[in-house]
């Protein structure tokens, strides 16, 4: 990154710094680390050399101690951040509400009605001259000179402004507050993570923002950098600093190599400690987002595409701070334009879009036809029955007829889109997203709320996850005797007891501590990697100590260190001996660290030889026993090795070999007690739950079965990595999808298993095509490593308080308790939004088709149409944003979890569904028509057909305005149950929202007819009318029963309606190159221009415009940072990252990984 622009841009703004840097009493200032922070490797390490003597100079500079940190002085850190800025980049500007008012004004469905409403607005005025003018224009003017009438005409034109002018307020405000509801939660993501660093000599976690220049901050496998720094001392350190040089190679550090750190890179092996030399604006992340002009969105957007193609990756992975980000995979999308045009998307959002296309497209037709008709229709009658000249000066009023016709179409076409369905999503998705937090459930993305509800398939980790992640040592085998449980130190010799403590003292991280309880009588505290907290308690156990030893040599005294990786599966730390030779402490895996063992110590702590039979009879006798037992086995050695001459340290195959055995631990870590249940109530959803594990084939077997994933005498697999690869790769060592259909099935235990073992496995069951629906994948993952599986997999879950930086940044929920009976959870609220969206959509379906038929038979038949425009608009938009709030607030119940998973092909709209749409429908339909041709004879009231142009308001209309409502407001309770329950009330009262705006709804309804007067083309009604049109609203409840005693089978027609959203085009996986050329439905109708008004449709995806708050600043750098971490395996990358994140068309903004099949 070291571009002179960057210097050139910020020596400008901080010249005027330097000297008061000075004078803040550091001896270094902003621009001198900035400069410093531009070098990379060598020439990093001579400028230090250089300027300040080494690292000690330069802490003495930053006034810091490079083992003590920072005093932690109120006023020390003020200055500090004073002087060298604080660590947080300002956030782009949310928009203003004048901004969403704007973009609400955008929709082309409201902008026809806004034009058709000043139109018939400035005609509403016009007068023709002179007086015998209504004589000449014919039945074009008859009517219209009534008492004061003309004068009134402007009223409806008015009303349909005022009414676009409520609907623009109220998705304004539901913009406006959805955007503050997710800034919050992106705020609390980012205060959720925290850094350790080291003040005062002690190590404490501190929020990132919290840390300033001069600090000691620890680092270790699975960071992610949240500042730059200089490293004073690292082990064994390797950093992935793709996102930054798009170098996917791991970059080895060290003090006196390579020691420059830089924010928004991955720690990816080792540990270390690093001085905070920049913060914020100041980091090398900072510098970039400076660059995309945050927090100025004019040159933001500017900017933008350019810095995008100048750095690639460097400029997506901009924030470290913020860690709440989904989006676009820009980088990707350059190099492969051919991927573009095939657009993936949840499941809703697929089968609603296509919805939305349908709906659109019968709407568009629906309003053409009435238009059409009624001018033909007008034209046919004036000009050619009635013989009329076309008079120059009666076109103004032609014209307004004409206005009239079009506005009738308009509002056909107004009602046909289903407006509240993007309202009803996103209630619905913010709704579960902000109570699945109390869930412990933290939502990154959206759309993964959603998919889980469809999810078939669970890879749960095991530690952690399924256990309770506190591990006690409550077995061991030292000096050939196997004690079941931990022995008197009297019992050992004091020779193997005093390596034994020394091996695990000094051989695992020094963070990992144990702590006395917090409470009185609680557990004693595990902070840091928990198997080795394990150990520690051991040493405790074991009368002993380890602070003391780890005092006599401290972490910077240890001589080199092999830290734990997936790949060596153990750790190893060498110390140098006052005699000056060295010594090599290891432990690991036991099957792998005895592999290397050829000497054990015997009961006197001498070594002895250790044979391969001897080996194969510890296996038989000590580990098999004790994996059965559920534990986890760990073996402790170590080597000697001569001072002169030095061994080759980098040889690690020749170093790690030749060890002595020291003993066997066997660690527990209990199930949670919740999981069982948990996993029971996944079985009976149709979910299966595979345990992926690290452990050893027995261990992971044992805990299986009691957490109940295998039952004795069932037909599963549980093999290892080993025998998984053999039996899905051929000759060539490539896995095979019909090797892999063979072994998924009955698959349930996968031990011993790597990270790629884990990717391949979700890859194999999404890519599969086995059963009729494809499967959709759930994972959970803690490691740095988990990345890539977390990535493919359809909804990732990532560990809260295992979990590492990178694994979050890979997942789409995190689950702050680390427990699997959250995800459960998270099933239950997937599927609930699910059924909300359903229910929304069988209440609103209902609507439009009532009143689109009511709407073009009346125009066509009567010339006018019963529902006015401004009545449609209210029952349309007003009553369908009440209503999805009514019904996209519903609250989950058990029930969700006792049927199967719905799946990907299963239509949106079920058979049952469609059997009472049709039926309400056909209720609705009859009462409207019969009040429409009879009601006049049913009431005594004059009729209000072939009413002329701006004729008062007539009772016999506005009874059939009120009756519509109500009935509208009757089904709306009708709606809470979709699956054909008798009981519509049931839990009813559970939600307050549905039962006020029921009652709210009905209150309005009253003030509209009693006093919306001409605007709402109501005439008050009288207690009786009233009573009746309460009673045939009423009958939508009786009518429901009796559609529901109607069996689905009977009505075979039913089936083919029910495939209205069949998702028919996603191909499967394996058509790649079909898949290019393969257009999204919605997109190929853009491209016809046949919907031109399909640019409206954008509101049916506004729910996806929620993820536009993550883009605000921040949403492309979130996914190129986590496929940063997929690119760095080798492993199957172009499958990792093609079509799974492909957002939706133009219109629609990005969203989160799904599948195909």
């Amino acid at each position: 990154m070291g571009d002179l622009t960057n210097s050139d841009y910020y020596s400008k703004n901080q010249r005027n710094d330097v000297s008061s840097n000075h004078e803040g009493g550091f001896g270094v200032s902003v621009m001198e680390l900035r400069e410093l922070m531009e070098l990379r490797g060598s020439e990093a390490v001579v400028k230090i050399q250089e300027e300040y003597g080494d690292m000690d100079g330069l802490c003495q500079r930053l006034k810091t101690s490079p083992t003590e940190g920072l005093s932690g002085d109120a006023t020390d850190l003020d200055k500090r951040k004073e002087v060298y800025g604080e660590n947080l980049i300002p956030p782009k500007k949310p928009k203003t509400f004048l901004q969403l008012v704007w973009e609400a004004l955008q929709d082309v469905t409201l902008i026809i009605l806004e034009v058709a409403a000043l139109i018939s607005l400035g005609l509403s005025f016009y007068q023709p001259p002179g007086g015998d003018s209504g004589e000449s224009c014919g039945t074009a003017a008859a009517g219209a000179e009534d008492e004061g009438e003309a004068e009134a005409g402007w009223i409806e034109g008015a009303a349909i402004l005022l009414s676009v002018v409520c609907v623009v307020l109220v998705t304004a405000f539901n913009d406006w507050s959805k955007e503050k509801q997710f800034r919050g939660l992106q705020s609390r993501i980012e205060q959720e993570q925290k850094f350790q660093v080291v003040r005062g000599a002690q190590v404490i976690q501190l929020p990132v923002a919290d840390i300033v220049v001069g600090d000691i901050a620890q680092i270790k496998y699975g960071d992610l950098l949240p500042t730059d720094g200089v490293l004073i001392q690292g082990n064994d350190l390797k950093i992935d600093e793709s996102s930054l040089t798009g170098e996917s190679d791991h970059v080895k550090k060290a003090a006196d190599r390579d020691p420059m750190l830089l924010s928004g890179t991955h720690v990816m092996e080792g540990s270390g400690r690093m001085l905070v030399t920049a913060v914020g604006v100041n980091s090398q992340t900072g510098i970039i987002f400076t660059l995309l002009g945050a927090g100025e969105p004019g040159e933001e957007e500017k900017k933008e595409k350019k810095v995008k193609k100048q750095d690639g990756a460097a400029a997506m992975e901009m924030q470290p701070l913020k860690s709440a980000e989904g989006g676009e995979m820009e980088e990707k999308e350059e190099k492969k334009k051919a991927n573009v045009s095939k657009k993936e998307k949840s499941v809703l959002q697929g089968k609603l879009t296509k919805l939305a296309v349908q709906i659109g497209k019968a709407g568009l037709v629906m309003s053409a036809i009435t238009v059409i008709i009624l001018v033909l229709y007008f034209a046919v009658d004036n000009f050619v029955l009635q013989k009329r000249p076309w008079l120059t000066e009666c076109t103004p009023i032609y014209v307004q007829y004409f206005v009239k016709f079009f506005i009738i179409g308009v509002t056909v076409l107004v009602v046909a889109v289903p407006e509240g369905l993007p309202l009803a999503v996103t209630i619905s998705l913010a709704y579960s997203v902000k109570k699945m937090m109390k869930d412990n459930n933290l939502v990154r993305h959206l759309d993964a709320c959603e998919t889980m509800g469809n999810a078939t398939a669970i890879c749960s980790d095991k530690t952690g996850t399924l256990t309770t992640n506190r591990m006690t040592a409550v077995a061991c085998y030292v000096g050939d005797v196997h004690y079941k449980e931990i022995p008197d130190p009297g019992l050992l010799s004091v020779k193997s007891l005093d390596i034994l403590v020394n091996a695990i003292s000094l051989n695992s991280a020094y963070t990992t501590k144990i702590l006395p309880a917090t409470k009185e009588g609680g557990l004693p505290m595990q902070v840091g990697n928990k198997t080795e907290c394990g150990l520690l308690g051991l040493v405790l156990d074991l009368k002993r100590d380890y602070q003391p030893v780890r005092n006599q040599i401290p972490e910077e005294k240890l001589y080199k260190v092999y830290t734990f990786n997936s790949v060596r599966k153990s750790m190893s730390t060498v110390i140098k001996l006052p005699d000056g030779s060295f010594r090599m402490y290891s432990k690991g895996a036991s099957e792998i660290v005895l592999k290397k063992c050829t000497k054990i110590l015997n009961q006197e702590g001498e070594p002895r030889v250790f044979r391969p039979r001897d080996k194969d009879e510890m296996v038989k006798k000590v580990i098999e026993p004790m994996a059965c037992d559920g534990l986890r086995t760990i073996c402790v050695a170590y080597r000697d090795f001569p001072g002169d001459p030095e061994p080759l340290w980098d040889n690690e195959n020749d170093i790690l070999n030749e060890l002595t055995a020291v003993c066997v631990v066997g660690i527990e870590d209990p199930v949670r007690p919740e999981v069982p249940s948990a996993i029971v109530r996944c079985q009976r959803a149709g979910i299966t739950v595979r345990m992926v594990t690290g452990d050893n084939i027995n261990t992971a077997r044992a805990i299986a079965i009691k957490c109940g994933i295998i039952h004795p005498g069932e037909d599963f697999l549980c093999i290892d990595g080993k025998e998984f690869n053999r039996r899905i790769r051929n000759e060539k060592g490539e896995v095979e999808q019909e090797r892999m259909d063979k072994v998924w099935p009955k698959l349930r235990v996968l031990a011993r298993s790597s990270p790629t073992d884990k990717h391949t496995l979700v890859k194999g069951i999404i890519d599969s095509c086995l059963t009729d629906q494809r499967q959709v994948v759930a994972v959970t993952g803690d490691g740095t490593n988990d990345g890539p599986a977390l990535k493919k997999a359809d909804v990732g879950f990532a560990m809260g308080i295992a979990g590492t930086d990178v694994a979050k940044e890979a997942s789409d929920i995190i689950l702050t308790d680390d427990n699997f009976s959250s995800i459960v959870k998270a099933v239950m609220w997937g599927r609930n939004v699910y059924d909300s969206i359903s229910k929304f959509l069988q209440f609103q379906l209902t609507v439009n088709v009532v009143a689109v038929i009511v709407a073009f038979t009346g125009a066509c038949i009567t010339q006018d149409s019963p529902l006015k425009a401004v009545q449609m608009l209210w029952v349309n938009l007003i009553m369908d944003t009440f209503a999805s709030l009514a019904l996209a607030t519903e609250p989950p119940t058990e029930a969700l979890l006792m049927r199967k998973p719905y799946g990907r092909n299963k239509p949106l709209i079920s058979s049952t569904m469609t059997k009472n749409i049709l039926g309400h429908g056909i209720y609705q339909l009859v009462i409207i028509f019969s009040l429409l041709f009879v009601g006049e004879q049913i009431f005594d009231i004059d009729s209000g057909r072939h009413a002329p142009l701006h004729s008062p308001p007539s009772e016999h209309y506005t009874i059939i305005f009120n009756t519509f409502v109500l009935m509208q407001l009757f089904n709306e309770i009708n709606a809470r149950k979709i699956h054909g329950e008798r009981n519509v009330f049931d839990g009813i009262f559970r939600n307050p929202i549905f039962c006020s705006i029921v009652f709210g709804t009905f209150a309005i309804q009253i003030v509209i007819v009693q006093f919306g007067g001409k605007p709402f083309s109501c005439t008050p009604l009288d207690l009786e009318k009233w009573g009746w049109c309460t009673f045939l609203g009423l009958g939508e409840l009786v009518w429901g029963q009796v559609i529901a005693t109607i069996p689905n089978s009977k009505l075979r027609f039913l089936r083919g309606a029910g495939q209205l959203t069949k998702k028919n085009e996603m191909p499967g996986d394996e058509d790649m190159n079909e898949d290019n050329e393969e257009i999204d439905h919605a997109e190929r109708e853009l491209r016809r221009g046949q919907v031109l008004w399909f640019r409206g449709l954008n509101r049916i995806q506004t729910q996806i415009d929620v993820v536009n708050t993550f883009k605000s600043g921040s949403s492309y750098q979130g996914q190129l940072r986590r496929q940063s971490s997929t690119t760095s395996q080798n492993q199957d990358v172009t499958n990792v990252s093609s079509p799974s994140h492909v957002s939706l068309s133009n219109a629609l903004s990005p969203t989160s990984p799904t599948g195909q099949c």
